[in-house]
């Protein structure tokens, strides 16, 4: 009897279809497995609730009036502390513009502390992000350092009407979390 011997060509793809085969079965497990797990979760940076005095704060804008946070007293206050090169801050001032001019009639200001950049600068980014909230000067770190006692930017305080930090965001901001957060102080009378 003659035994019947498979090609050689046969031979060289056997390995090539298990590991296919393998490929395929692999894919179909994890088709299965992954199908039906939920979206990623929020991941929208949420504010610490804090409960304490408004700084004493005074800076310039960048014509050089003098202003100080006192001077809003009665107003919700979001301050935020930002630099002209930090990636964050540039990525939030739409919304906090969006929410500003949304919310501005509602008793809500922002002020927007520029943290240490060239006046040139920061009127260019003023210009460049068509920002309409005021916006402070601080050469000097006074806000940082002194009144808000941090190093991350950026960072925001919000200021409750009778002059209370109640929230307090390091990173940046999203319009949802704006307002979900900030839209119930603003509403309290």
């Amino acid at each position: 009897m003659t035994e019947i011997q498979p090609s050689r060509n046969f031979q060289n793809t056997i390995p090539f279809l298990l590991i296919g085969l393998g490929l395929a079965l692999i894919a179909a497990s994890a088709f299965y497995l992954y199908r039906n797990i939920p979206p990623r979760a929020d991941l929208t940076v949420v504010p610490a609730a804090v409960n304490y005095p408004a700084p004493e704060l005074t800076l310039t804008d960048a014509e050089g009036a003098s202003h100080s946070l006192a001077e809003y007293r009665g107003q919700v206050i979001l301050v935020n502390l930002w630099a002209t090169w930090c990636q964050p801050c540039k990525e939030e001032m739409p919304a906090l513009q969006a929410y500003y001019e949304k919310r501005r009639d509602d008793g809500f200001t922002i002020i927007a502390v520029n943290d240490g950049d060239p006046t040139e600068d920061v009127l260019q980014f003023v210009k460049d992000f068509e920002l309409t909230f005021p916006v402070w000067l601080d050469p000097t770190y006074i806000a940082t350092e002194q009144a808000f006692k941090t190093l991350g930017l950026p960072s925001s305080y919000v200021i409750d009407r009778n002059g209370t930090v109640r929230l307090q965001w390091l990173g940046g901001i999203e319009k949802r979390a704006l307002e979900k957060y900030v839209t119930p102080i603003i509403a309290e009378e």
